[in-house]
C-alpha cells in the first residue's frame, strides 16, 4: 500500500521535472535541433504522467483490497459498503478487483454489479490518454530526424554552382592564348 503511494509521489515529481525540461526549451541556448528534443521531453512528461494517474488508481484499488478481510467488519469489502445506499448493499456476496483497467466491482447474490468508485473511469480514461500522447510524442520524436533529413533533400542547395576550371582542357578546336 505504501508502495502505491511513494510509486505515485516518484512519478508525480518525474513528471514534474520533465516538465520543466520541456518548458526549458524556450529558453535561450536550447540544444539543436531543438523540436526533437522538445518532442522527447514531452514525451517523458507525458510518460511519467500516466504513470502518475495509472498508480494513483492502483492505490486505491490496493487500498480497497487490503480493506478486505483486514479484521472484523471486513467482510462485505468496506469499500462496497461505505457511501453505498442501503438498499443496494442488501445482498452482497463478494467482490471482483481489477488492474487492467482498474476497477473494484460489487457483486449482489442476483449477479448484478456495481462499482465502489466511480472515479476508476476518469483514471483510467486519463492513464490511457497520456499513454496514448506519450506513444505518438515518442513516435513522432524517432521520426523527426529522417522528415529533416528528406526535407533538406528536397530543397535545392542554395550554393552557386562551382565555376568553371579556366585551367582545364579547352573545347576541341578552340586555342589557348
Amino acid at each position: 500500500m505504501i508502495l502505491g503511494l511513494g510509486l505515485f509521489l516518484l512519478c508525480g515529481a518525474g513528471a514534474l521535472v520533465a516538465l520543466a525540461g520541456a518548458a526549458a526549451m524556450a529558453l535561450p541556448g536550447r540544444p539543436q535541433p531543438w523540436p526533437e528534443h522538445l518532442l522527447r521531453r514531452a514525451a517523458v512528461a507525458t510518460a511519467c504522467g500516466a504513470a502518475a494517474v495509472y498508480s494513483l488508481g492502483l492505490f486505491g484499488v490496493l487500498a480497497s483490497e487490503h480493506a478486505f478481510g483486514d479484521g472484523a467488519d471486513s467482510v462485505p469489502a468496506p469499500a462496497c459498503r461505505d457511501g453505498i445506499a442501503p438498499e443496494v448493499k442488501q445482498g452482497l456476496s463478494h467482490h471482483r478487483a481489477s488492474y487492467l483497467p482498474l476497477r473494484f466491482d460489487c457483486v449482489r447474490d442476483d449477479g448484478t454489479v456495481y462499482s465502489s468508485d466511480p472515479d476508476y473511469v476518469w483514471v483510467n480514461w486519463t492513464a490511457a490518454s497520456l499513454a496514448l500522447a506519450t506513444a505518438t510524442l515518442a513516435i513522432r520524436a524517432g521520426y523527426a530526424p529522417e522528415l529533416r533529413a528528406r526535407r533538406t533533400a528536397a530543397v535545392p542547395s542554395a550554393l552557386p554552382e562551382p565555376s568553371q576550371d579556366v585551367t582545364a582542357h579547352p573545347p576541341q578546336g578552340e586555342r589557348r592564348p
